[in-house]
C-alpha cells in the first residue's frame, strides 16, 4: 500500500524577488530541482477545511503547541480522473507530520458528499488506513470545505542532503465562491505579488552554509500561515480569539537561523 508519512522541521521566511533570484544563484552549486514539474516549478491548488465555529483556524493563529489541518490538493492542470493528494498536517513544537494518501480527485469529491459506504470500503484510495483517519479527524471536528489556496512553486533538493528540501510560493492566491480545485489556480492575492514565502525543510538543523547565505542575504523567519491569512482575507477581517489562549507577545523577527524556526507574526503588505 502507498503511505507517504512526513517528519521534519521547517522554518519559513518572508523575502522578496531579488532576495529569491540571489539565494536561488547562492545555493546552486548544493541544490537540484526537484524531479517534478518543469525545472522542479509547479502549481499548487489546495482545497482546505474548517469547522463552523473555525476552530482550525482558531488553533493555527494562537500557535497552540499541537495542532492539525486537513486538505485535498492537486498539482498543475487537474481533472476529476487526476491523482489528488488528501492529507492530514500536524504540527507539534515545530515539528511537522503529515500522513497522506492518493485517490482520484473525483472519488475524493464522491466521499466529501457522502455517497460512500460507512466504512470507506467502497474507496479507490492508496490506504484505507489513512483515509479512516482522515475521516475521523473530519467528523471530529465537523470538518467543511472552507476555501481554495494556490500558488506557484520553485522546489528544490540537497545534492548530498536529499533530506533537505527548499521551495518558493510566489502569486499566492484564496477563493471561496468555487471549491473546485479541478479549475485551477486563481483567486484574490493575499500577499504582495513581489514577496515570496521561502520554506526549509529539514530533517534536523539547517546546515551551517546555508544558514549563513540566508543571514547574508538578510532573510527574516516569519511564520507564514497560508490558511491563516487566507481566511482573514476572504472574511474581510482578523477573526476574535474567543475560547482560546493568547499567545505571548511576540519577538523581533530572526534573520537567517540554524535549527528550530520561530513563531513569528508574517506581517502581509
Amino acid at each position: 500500500m502507498a503511505i507517504e508519512i512526513f517528519s521534519r522541521k521547517e522554518q519559513k521566511y518572508l523575502i522578496t524577488r531579488h532576495q529569491y533570484e540571489e539565494l536561488v544563484e547562492r545555493i546552486g552549486p548544493k541544490m537540484r530541482n526537484d524531479k517534478n514539474g518543469t525545472e522542479g516549478r509547479y502549481s499548487v491548488t489546495s482545497l482546505y477545511f474548517d469547522s463552523p465555529d473555525k476552530s482550525i483556524y482558531f488553533e493555527t493563529k494562537n500557535k497552540l503547541k499541537y495542532r492539525q489541518k486537513l486538505r485535498l490538493r492537486v498539482y498543475d492542470e487537474a481533472d476529476l480522473n487526476s491523482t489528488a493528494f488528501f492529507e492530514v498536517k500536524q504540527k507539534h513544537k515545530k515539528v511537522v507530520n503529515k500522513r497522506r494518501m492518493l485517490l482520484p480527485l473525483g472519488e475524493a469529491y464522491r466521499y466529501l458528499e457522502g455517497d460512500i459506504k460507512e466504512d470507506l470500503s467502497d474507496i479507490n484510495t492508496s490506504n484505507r488506513q489513512v483515509m479512516k483517519e482522515i475521516d475521523y479527524f473530519r467528523k471530529y471536528y465537523n470538518l467543511k470545505p472552507e476555501m481554495v489556496v494556490s500558488y506557484s512553486r520553485h522546489a528544490l533538493h540537497g545534492v548530498t542532503d536529499p533530506e533537505l528540501r527548499i521551495t518558493f510560493d510566489f502569486d499566492l492566491k484564496c477563493r471561496k465562491d468555487d471549491l473546485h480545485i479541478e479549475n485551477g489556480p486563481y483567486g484574490n492575492h493575499f500577499i504582495d505579488s513581489d514577496l515570496v514565502v521561502l520554506e526549509v525543510k529539514v530533517d534536523h538543523a539547517v546546515p551551517l552554509w546555508l544558514a549563513r547565505i540566508l543571514q547574508d542575504l538578510n532573510c527574516e523567519q516569519r511564520s507564514a500561515s497560508k490558511f491563516c491569512t487566507s481566511t482573514e482575507l476572504l472574511d474581510g477581517e482578523v477573526l476574535p480569539q474567543t475560547g482560546y489562549t493568547e499567545p505571548k507577545e511576540l519577538e523581533q523577527p530572526t534573520i537567517g537561523g540554524m535549527e528550530d524556526g520561530s513563531d513569528h507574526e508574517l506581517v502581509y503588505i
